[in-house]
């Protein structure tokens, strides 16, 4: 049995939870409580009271822990209940399957009402944890449906957009090259009269091949055999025209090599990335993180309102097919480990010290 008389408590004030607590980080919510002697209270570190003398403070990891110690949940921050940002994850969360369900796109409006929030307020809510637009997030689960339904044998075109809620196939063509990139016929193909230009140079992490199509950079692949990229290219997209690069082309590979080389001068490129609504959340939250620091798959979770979908947020890491510029490298595990990475973990630590170091 563990034997807590060998623990030496930290004072409240040299303990690092402390400064989470005098600034009121919402970020630390969950992680661990504070307790206040005088009052006989436990609270949240974002809690809104006045701040307790160092003296008086104690930590506790969980609420059970706090209550064992004989303390009593604060009536302000009220950590005994689910916190605010975790009931607007679940409330966002009923919304979107309620998205998925629906026959038409919902509106603004009607939204709204469901949630019991006005039309400004459930926007500007809707869009903060899961980093899209409500009508976004119902655009890219119509496109996911619509690639799924392709992706059936013996499911004609005409019934794939009718089947992920478009009323109209006029409608669906107007707005076909947003949702997958090229017709349905094209995507069905694998991608045939799609044109992809590109690339392979070398770095001191070997060899990267820059793909580029109509809408932005497709692919950045890493590896040690640039005929292997070229493979894993042509297996991405089977039936597209894909050509080498010109001289133009050729500066933007430069770019992305001196990006790894030399972190400092940053990537900003337009991207063209094709994946699920998660994962396009998911990535849209990696390109958040500054260069030079990391986050945890649980951060991401958390950011992108999903707080028990860590596993889904490493698989969507794991799809990531843009290197660098959509920089899977900057997560790691809670214990700031690094975990697995697509294209080996040597790379992904020479990345981040890189980084780090400028």
């Amino acid at each position: 049995m563990f034997d807590k008389s060998n623990i030496v408590e930290v004072p409240a004030d040299q303990d690092p939870r402390w400064q989470a607590v005098l600034a009121r980080d919402r970020n630390f919510d969950g992680h661990f409580y504070y307790a206040v002697k005088t009052t006989g209270v436990y609270c949240r570190p974002s809690c809104p009271a006045r701040a307790a003398k160092p003296g008086n403070v104690s930590f506790h990891l969980t609420r059970a822990d706090a209550e064992q110690a004989g303390f009593r949940p604060c009536k302000r921050c009220e950590p005994d209940r689910p916190a605010l940002a975790e009931q607007h994850a679940v409330m966002v969360a009923g919304i979107c399957r309620g998205i998925e369900s629906a026959e038409e796109i919902p509106s603004l409006g009607e939204l709204a009402r469901k949630a019991g929030l006005s039309a400004y307020h459930f926007h500007r809510l809707f869009k903060a944890v899961t980093g899209v637009t409500p009508r976004g997030y119902a655009i890219a689960h119509r496109a996911k449906r619509i690639r799924d339904a392709l992706a059936q044998p013996g499911t004609t075109v005409t019934a794939a957009i009718y089947d992920a809620g478009f009323n109209s196939s006029g409608r669906f063509y107007e707005s076909s090259n947003a949702v997958l990139g090229m017709t349905p016929t094209d995507y069905r193909a694998g991608g045939a009269n799609t044109g992809i230009r590109f690339a392979i140079g070398e770095c001191s992490l070997g060899s990267i091949l820059v793909a580029r199509s109509d809408r932005g950079v497709c692919a950045i692949l890493m590896g040690d055999d640039p005929d292997a990229l070229a493979r894993d290219l042509q297996y991405r997209f089977p039936r597209a025209r894909l050509t080498g690069g010109d001289a133009e082309f050729e500066a933007l590979v430069a770019k992305v090599v001196g990006f790894v080389e030399a972190p400092a001068l940053g990537l900003d490129l337009p991207i063209d990335v094709r994946g699920t609504a998660f994962q396009l959340r998911v990535w849209r939250a990696l390109r958040e993180i500054p260069a030079g620091k990391t986050a945890s798959y649980a951060d991401i979770a958390k950011r992108i309102g999903a707080p028990k979908s860590v596993r889904a947020v490493a698989r969507a890491c794991a799809a990531n097919a843009i290197a660098v510029a959509i920089p899977c490298h900057r997560v790691v595990r809670n214990d700031g480990a690094l975990s697995g990475y697509r294209w080996g973990v040597a790379r992904k630590r020479a990345l981040l010290e890189r980084e780090t170091a400028t």
